[in-house]
């Protein structure tokens, strides 16, 4: 696959069928920054970026803000796989709420040129509310993997300002904790570390999804083998993705030797904990 073109901003603009203006504004505020610049100062586009743009449309489809996006799609804990798994099971919800309200539409207008009345069980077919909780069950059940990104976007979607302000204050103050113990010379298994691992894994279950400790590791894993998360790191810090990666894996056997049995991994909780959500709501 010939992934190493370079497209114009119309070039793109013709492909995504959107307007050159949406482009620049896009990338004026940080959302789709091009990845490169012609030798007149051109923007030009490539195919990573032309990914970017594609999740960019599909969760403006699916209604969320430009901020709530750009959040979602620079956060460490973005995984685009399970993030287009989880979108084609609400846009394929969304197709069932539109094929029912259309053949309500049309037992309405066969109503009308029999001159009869409609049945009233039918008459208000796909107008019912949506229930988010139930299909969130749903999308747990058919893909446990991507889980974790749905309810990721359940949540994320009522999020304002001061709670997106909050949310990257919080995150920002843990990885810059531990790129000052990384380079202080710190051990990434040492306790002041975990300690911010551990913070950093509470940030996610707070403000995105239930994160297990275990799931906190497999997400670490992610923080090498992926660049876009590489270079989140590596930027606050040479060497920081390994840091991080490492001290998340040893805050997790850490708890995992102090939490032995089958509720260990209940929503990540530390001893003594009910499990229940926090006074953030859980968010």
């Amino acid at each position: 696959m010939e992934t190493r073109r370079l497209h114009t901003v119309g070039e793109v603009a013709r492909l995504a069928r959107i307007t050159v203006r949406t482009l620049h504004h896009y990338d004026r505020i940080g959302l789709l920054v091009p990845s490169g610049r012609s030798t007149s100062g051109y923007r030009l586009y490539a195919y990573d970026d032309l990914e970017r743009l594609r999740q960019i449309l599909l969760l403006r489809e699916l209604r969320f803000s430009l901020e709530a996006i750009g959040r979602m799609l620079d956060a460490p804990a973005y995984d685009r796989r399970s993030a287009l798994e989880a979108q084609r099971e609400l846009l394929r919800e969304r197709q069932r709420r539109i094929d029912g309200i259309i053949r309500g539409v049309d037992r309405a207008l066969g109503a009308m040129d029999e001159e009869m009345e409609m049945e009233r069980t039918e008459m208000f077919e796909g107008l019912e509310e949506f229930d988010h909780e139930q299909y969130r069950d749903e999308v747990e059940r058919r893909w446990g993997h991507g889980k974790g990104y749905a309810e990721s976007m359940r949540r994320t979607r009522g999020y304002g300002r001061d709670d997106w302000a909050r949310i990257t204050k919080e995150g920002e103050t843990v990885v810059a904790g531990l790129a000052g113990l990384m380079a202080a010379g710190a051990q990434a298994a040492g306790r002041a570390a975990m300690d911010l691992a551990e913070e950093h894994r509470r940030h996610i279950d707070r403000w995105f999804y239930p994160c297990s400790h275990r799931m906190h590791r497999n997400l670490a894993e992610t923080y090498t083998a992926d660049r876009r998360f590489e270079a989140y790191f590596e930027k606050r810090g040479e060497g920081l993705a390994v840091f991080v990666q490492d001290a998340i894996r040893a805050n997790e056997a850490r708890w995992r030797n102090r939490e032995p049995g089958p509720e260990a991994d209940r929503a990540g909780c530390p001893p003594g904990s009910d499990g229940r959500a926090s006074r953030d709501g859980g968010r």
